[in-house]
């Protein structure tokens, strides 16, 4: 049976994160049988696939056998995605209880939009609130509900980008001067900052 919204969770070495991650979807009010949780373990070489196999019962997991980087490891769950949308969450951050179903109705009930997106918190390693971040002004990768189709018509994530993989798919998309994203103004995602992301700035 077909699924609503398909969520995907890339990873690579994130053993100490993935479920903190995981536990925030399973724990989505939008109700079970509508989404689906795919985690793509791009070649992780610590636990990480330990921590997927105890979550084995409520998520469907795709294990690259060497990393293919992070583009072709959203791909192959955009490919796999038998939803109407897909979202994103990536492995060190988490997402409110409401995340799934507030972006599934703000894009499901206006349909002139093609995507939308919620706005975000700072957190620390230990889940300490830091800052309340809007997305439109300070944009990140993932919390964005995309058309599934909108992704495969444009070729979905360049994989020859190593880094701003997400830049370069909303231009593409917004080629077309048709293409409209829908704000919505509520924090839902958690970015977690910590010593392997900081010197990177935000996604």
């Amino acid at each position: 049976m077909n699924t609503l919204v398909t969520i995907c969770v890339p990873t690579h070495n994130r053993a100490k994160y993935i479920g903190r991650a995981i536990r925030s979807l399973i724990g989505q009010s939008f109700e079970k049988k509508n989404f689906e949780i795919i985690v793509v373990d791009d070649g992780s070489k610590d636990n990480t696939s330990l921590i997927l196999s105890s979550f084995k019962n409520d998520i469907k997991i795709i294990r690259n056998k060497k990393k293919l980087g992070l583009s072709a490891s959203l791909n192959k769950a955009i490919k796999l995605s038998r939803s109407k949308y897909f979202l994103r969450v990536d492995s060190d951050d988490y997402v409110n209880k409401e995340y799934i179903n507030f972006l599934y109705k703000m894009i499901n009930e206006n349909r002139d939009y093609n995507a939308a997106y919620c706005d975000y918190f700072l957190v620390d390693e230990n889940e300490n609130f830091i800052e309340r971040v809007d997305a439109q002004q300070n944009p990140i990768a993932c919390g964005i509900i995309f058309k599934t189709d909108d992704l495969r018509k444009i070729g979905m994530y360049s994989q020859q980008k190593k880094i701003f993989e997400e830049i370069d798919l909303l231009s593409r998309l917004k080629k077309n001067k048709k293409y409209k994203m829908l704000h919505l103004k509520i924090p839902l995602y958690r970015y977690r900052m910590h010593d392997e992301n900081m010197t990177k700035g935000r996604k």
